[in-house]
C-alpha cells in the first residue's frame, strides 16, 4: 500500500434530546434528510503533507488518498489547511503561481471522485478571487453534485497575513445529504466566535482543516461541547521550513468525546511524511443533543459588547501586572445550615492565611463556591429558599467583611440575594478591608436556579488597586463562551468562577497529554480551561466537594498558555476540603499571544449573529 493506513472505529451513545431549531446562514447543496432518516456513516480525516511549491503533484497525490478513503467507505473526507500548496509563502508573488479559483481546476478534479463515490470532500487550499485578484486561505467543499461551497479563513496567523486577505464570507453552513456542515480553519479555533457561528447556523458537523503545532487542535474538545456538533480535524504530520505540525488529527463527538485520534508527533525528529487516514463514525441521531439544546439558553441581549472593537487605543485597560496569590476554598457544604458553613469557612480561611503568613507569602484574594453559606438548594421549595435569602449587605456580607478585615484578604463569595420580592444567585467582591467592590448576579441559570432565581442582566468587570480588573461568572455562566468574551473585551485581568459542579456540564479534558508542553493536571475540566484560554485571563474556579449531590471538587487555576510551556494550570483534589493556594501574574504582555493580541485580532464585523 502506498500510504500508511490507520483505521479507528468508534461508538457513540444515543441521546434522547429535545429538538432545537436554530437560524443562521444556510446554503443548500443537496436535498437533506432529517437526522432520524440518516444512518451512521464513516468519515475520514487525512493527515496529508503537501510539498511546498508543488501544487499539481500535491493534487495528484491528494486525489489518490481521497479515493482510498472513499473505497474504504468514507462519505465525508477532510484534508488539511493549504493541502494543495504547502503553507509558508513570504508574500503574494511567492504564492501567485500556485493559487487556484474556487470553483476551479482543483475542485473540478475532486468532483470526479465525489460524483463517482457519492461522497463529500472538504480541502484547504489557496484561493484567488478572479474579480479582485485577492488571495485567500480558503477551503472548498465538493459533493456528489460537484462544487458545493467554500469558506475563507476569518482569523489568520501571522504567516498568511503576508499574502492572504481576511475571509469575508462569515461562516456559511451547507445543507447536505449527510447533515449540516460548516468549516473553520486552524487559527479560527482560538476564537470561540468561529465555531459558535457554525453552531448558531445549525451545523451538525464542523470540518476543520489545520496546520497546527498545538493551539488550534487543543481547542476542539471545547468547541465540540460548546456547540453540540461533531468536529473532524485534519492536521499535517511533518515539518515545513522549521514549522513542525504535530499530527493528532481527531474526530470529536457533539458531547466532546474523542472518538478517534491519530498519532501525536512531539518534535520534527518523528515526522511522518507519508499520508495517514483516520476513520470514524458519525451517527446522525447525535445531531440532536443536550449541548446543542443549551444554545437556546444564550442571552444575546447581554453580548452586545462582543461587537465592540476597543483597539488599538483603550485608556480604560489595566497596564500594570499584578502578582497574585489566591486561595480557592473547596469544602462539603451542610445544605441549608448557615451556621455550620460559617464555622467551616472561617476555619479553612484562617488556617490558610496563617500558614501563608508563616511562609511570608500573604494571600491577596479568597474565592468561595457559589451560594457559599447555604450550599446549592436543589429540589427545595420556594419558601425554604426565601428563608435563607438576604439583602446584599445582610448577615452573610457582614460575616465575610469581618473575615476579610481580620485576615487582610479580598473575598469573593456567593449568596441568595433578595431585593424586594426578587431572588438572585449572586456573587459579591469585598476588598481586604471588607469594603464592597462589586456585585454580580448570575446571568445563565441552571435548571435548579430557575425554580427560584431571576437571571441577572449585566456582565461586568470590577476593579481594585491591589488586584486589577476582576471578571466574575457563576457556575453555568462559564458554559457560554460569549460571557467570557464580554469580560475579555472589557479587559478582565483575571476571572473568578464560584461554582457548584457535579458534572452537569462540561467534562474532564481528554486532549492528548503530550499536546501541552506543561501537561494539564489530572482532573482538568474543559469548560473552565476554555474560559481562561478563550478570554486570555487567568481563571480561578471554586467548587464544592462531597454531599449526596456528589460535587466533584477540582477547584482550580486555569492559565493562558500551558501548550507552549509558558505557564501551568493547577487543579485541586476531587474530594478534599482545603484552601487550594495558587500564584499567577496578570497580563503577560510580552507573550506571543495574550489578551491584548486577542482583542487586536478579533473580527467583529462577522460576529453580528452572536448578538441577535
Amino acid at each position: 500500500m502506498y500510504f500508511k493506513l490507520r483505521i479507528l472505529t468508534l461508538c457513540a451513545a444515543v441521546l434522547g434530546i429535545i429538538t432545537l431549531t436554530l437560524t443562521g446562514t444556510m446554503i443548500n447543496t443537496a436535498s437533506a434528510k432529517s437526522s432520524n432518516e440518516l444512518q451512521p456513516f464513516k468519515v475520514a480525516a487525512l493527515q496529508f503533507n503537501p510539498v511546498l511549491n508543488e501544487r499539481d503533484k500535491n493534487v495528484d497525490q491528494l486525489l489518490k488518498v481521497i479515493e482510498e478513503a472513499f473505497k474504504n467507505g468514507a462519505k465525508l473526507v477532510v484534508a488539511p489547511e493549504m493541502s494543495t500548496t504547502g503553507y509558508y509563502y513570504k508574500d503574494r508573488d511567492a504564492i501567485r503561481p500556485f493559487v487556484d479559483t474556487i470553483p476551479g481546476t482543483t475542485t473540478k478534479r475532486v468532483e470526479q471522485l465525489t460524483k463517482k463515490y457519492n461522497a463529500y470532500v472538504v480541502l484547504g487550499m489557496a484561493e484567488r478571487d478572479p474579480e479582485t485578484d485577492l488571495f485567500y486561505n480558503a477551503a472548498a467543499m465538493v459533493g456528489p453534485q460537484g462544487y458545493a461551497g467554500k469558506y475563507r479563513k476569518t482569523h489568520q496567523w501571522e504567516s498568511e497575513e503576508h499574502w492572504a486577505a481576511h475571509g469575508d464570507l462569515g461562516v456559511p453552513v451547507f445543507n447536505t445529504s449527510l447533515g449540516k456542515i460548516a468549516i473553520n480553519i486552524c487559527m479560527d479555533a482560538a476564537y470561540f466566535e468561529s465555531a459558535r457561528l457554525a453552531g448558531l447556523g445549525g451545523a451538525d458537523i464542523l470540518a476543520f482543516p489545520t496546520n497546527s503545532t498545538a493551539q488550534a487542535i487543543a481547542a476542539l474538545q471545547a468547541r465540540a461541547q460548546q456547540n453540540g456538533m461533531y468536529i473532524i480535524s485534519a492536521n499535517r504530520s511533518n515539518t515545513e521550513i522549521d514549522y513542525h505540525m504535530i499530527g493528532a488529527s481527531a474526530i470529536w463527538s457533539p458531547m466532546g468525546v474523542k472518538l478517534a485520534e491519530a498519532e501525536l508527533l512531539p518534535d520534527k525528529s518523528k515526522d511522518i511524511n507519508e499520508p495517514t487516514i483516520l476513520y470514524g463514525i458519525v451517527d446522525p441521531k447525535e445531531y440532536k443533543n443536550q449541548n446543542k439544546q443549551a444554545l437556546a439558553n444564550r442571552r444575546p441581549e447581554l453580548y452586545k459588547e462582543l461587537m465592540l472593537y476597543i483597539a488599538p487605543w483603550d485608556y480604560t485597560k489595566n497596564t500594570t501586572s499584578h502578582d497574585i496569590n489566591a486561595g480557592i476554598v473547596q469544602y462539603q457544604p451542610v445544605i441549608g445550615d448557615v451556621a455550620a458553613n460559617k464555622q467551616k469557612v472561617a476555619g479553612l480561611i484562617s488556617t490558610s492565611v496563617a500558614k501563608a503568613h508563616k511562609e511570608s507569602n500573604s494571600l491577596h484574594i479568597i474565592v468561595l463556591p457559589e451560594l457559599s453559606l447555604t450550599g446549592p438548594l436543589d429540589n427545595q421549595s420556594i419558601a425554604a429558599v426565601k428563608a435563607l435569602a438576604e439583602a446584599a449587605d445582610g448577615a452573610t456580607t457582614r460575616f465575610m467583611a469581618n473575615l476579610a478585615k481580620a485576615n487582610q484578604v479580598a473575598v469573593i463569595y456567593g449568596l441568595i440575594e433578595q431585593e424586594g420580592d426578587t431572588l438572585y444567585n449572586s456573587a459579591i467582591i469585598l476588598d481586604k478591608d471588607g469594603k464592597f467592590v462589586g456585585k454580580y448576579r448570575k446571568t445563565h441559570l441552571s435548571d435548579s436556579d430557575k425554580s427560584w432565581a431571576t437571571a441577572g442582566d449585566k456582565l461586568a468587570v470590577f476593579s481594585t488597586p491591589e488586584l486589577g480588573k476582576i471578571g466574575v461568572l457563576i457556575g453555568e455562566d462559564a458554559v457560554y463562551p460569549e460571557a467570557v468574551g464580554v469580560l475579555a473585551v472589557n479587559r478582565a485581568d483575571f476571572i473568578a468562577i464560584p461554582s457548584a459542579w457535579n458534572g452537569q456540564y462540561g467534562s474532564y479534558m481528554t486532549i492528548h497529554p503530550d499536546m501541552s508542553a506543561n501537561k494539564y493536571p489530572e482532573g482538568s475540566m474543559v469548560t473552565w480551561d476554555a474560559a481562561a484560554i478563550g478570554g486570555q485571563a487567568y481563571t480561578l474556579v471554586a467548587n464544592f466537594v462531597g454531599t449526596k449531590a456528589k460535587y466533584l471538587g477540582r477547584s482550580s487555576l486555569y492559565t493562558l498558555d500551558p501548550l507552549y510551556g509558558l505557564d501551568q494550570p493547577a487543579v485541586a483534589s476531587g474530594d478534599q476540603e482545603e484552601v487550594f493556594v495558587v500564584n499567577f501574574k496578570t497580563l503577560q504582555s510580552q507573550w506571543w499571544y495574550n489578551q491584548e493580541n486577542l482583542v487586536l485580532s478579533r473580527r467583529t464585523p462577522y460576529y453580528v449573529p452572536l448578538i441577535k
